[in-house]
């Protein structure tokens, strides 16, 4: 049970608590509660929570920075002389399965390592230059593995 009492000179009437983001309000007492000993609450000095990730944000790490995956497996495949782009459709479909499964950031990674892993082993041998992937292409890929066991290594 959440410890919902407000502290100072705010009132509850003033500042209605939200049920929908609850660990808002979590607190030391809380933790006590739950069943951490007093010692490693002692040793947390500050005790707040993260919301998850939506989509575009998701995307936009997906895309943006200087060092974004998609960037990384770009140069990748360039140094076996092999062109590889991603239609917005596949990188939709990429940042949902992520969002679906609760992945995060890290999960990224993970999917986009499935959906490229066949090719990076088998191209570089092969006549093809090229990778263009597609939502369809990301989405067989993606098929052939447990999602679930994704999701616990995250």
């Amino acid at each position: 049970r959440l410890n919902l009492n407000v502290i100072g000179y705010k009132s509850a009437e003033n500042n209605p608590i939200l049920t929908k983001n609850i660990l808002k309000y979590i607190n030391p007492k809380d933790l006590k509660e739950y069943g951490l000993i007093p010692e490693i609450i002692g040793r947390l000095p500050v005790v707040t929570y993260m919301e998850p990730l939506d989509k575009n944000t998701l995307f936009n790490i997906l895309t943006e920075p200087k060092n974004a995956l998609i960037k990384q497996y770009v140069k990748l495949f360039e140094l076996d002389g092999i062109k590889l782009e991603f239609n917005k459709s596949a990188l939709d479909f990429i940042v949902d399965k992520a969002v679906d499964y609760g992945l995060g950031a890290r999960g990224l990674r993970s999917l986009c390592e499935e959906v490229l892993n066949d090719a990076m082993f088998n191209l570089p041998g092969s006549e093809t230059k090229k990778l263009v992937v597609t939502k369809k292409y990301a989405s067989e890929q993606i098929a052939r593995i447990n999602l679930k066991k994704l999701k616990a290594a995250s």
